[in-house]
């Protein structure tokens, strides 16, 4: 999606309906900074407000995700490229963040291994080289939490059995058997148990 096109068409809308961006404001319940941010392609309209401001604005979602009224004989196609779009926006927020899991499992892991080394190697109490190593044990373990929540909700799990790709509860996932992102768990369509393999695309 176009921010820029998207905000210079709510801005031509608006106008054409007769609203300053201080009526349309009122009208939504938000601020007119907030239509000003929309207009500058800075922002893009809470999912809540987007029905409301379409009916306002006398257009439709497809539209408003266009930048552009679309007409009937363009509907579909239009449609179909928007939903294209949207997939590799999400694939590549999705890439984003895979690569980001393993940069927090890094990090994470490098100190806790700093952590243990300074207790094995320097002359300390002992009360102090446990305080150490449970100081690198409590990130790593929040880190990695925070990982697999991660690799749980960026892409899908493909199914080894049906080839159904979904997105698994964070249980599922934290529980399960696993080799790098590959994790055995049970499909929610065939209900069998398999190597479910993380997939981006669905």
């Amino acid at each position: 999606m176009d921010q820029m096109k998207i905000g210079r068409f709510i801005a031509e809308r608006r106008k054409q309906c007769g609203y300053t961006q201080v009526q349309l404001a009122e009208k939504l319940n938000i601020t007119d900074r907030a239509v000003s941010k929309w207009e500058t392609g800075r922002s893009m309209p809470d999912s809540a407000l987007m029905p409301a401001l379409c009916e306002l604005l006398h257009i439709t979602l497809n539209d408003l995700f266009n930048g552009e009224v679309i007409e009937m004989e363009d509907y579909k196609k239009k449609s179909e490229e928007l939903i294209i779009e949207m997939a590799k926006q999400k694939e590549d927020a999705d890439k984003k963040l895979l690569s980001l899991e393993i940069l927090i499992g890094v990090l994470a892991s490098l100190v806790l291994i700093g952590m243990i080394a300074l207790a094995s190697f320097v002359n300390m109490p002992d009360w102090l080289r446990i305080c150490l190593i449970v100081a690198g044990f409590v990130p790593f373990i929040i880190a990695m939490i925070y990982a697999i929540k991660i690799e749980q909700t960026a892409g899908y799990y493909e199914c080894a059995e049906c080839g159904h790709k979904h997105v698994p509860s964070f249980r599922s996932v934290l529980f399960a058997p696993h080799v790098g992102r590959t994790r055995r768990m049970t499909c929610p369509k065939c209900h069998r148990k398999s190597w479910q393999k993380k997939v981006l695309n669905k």
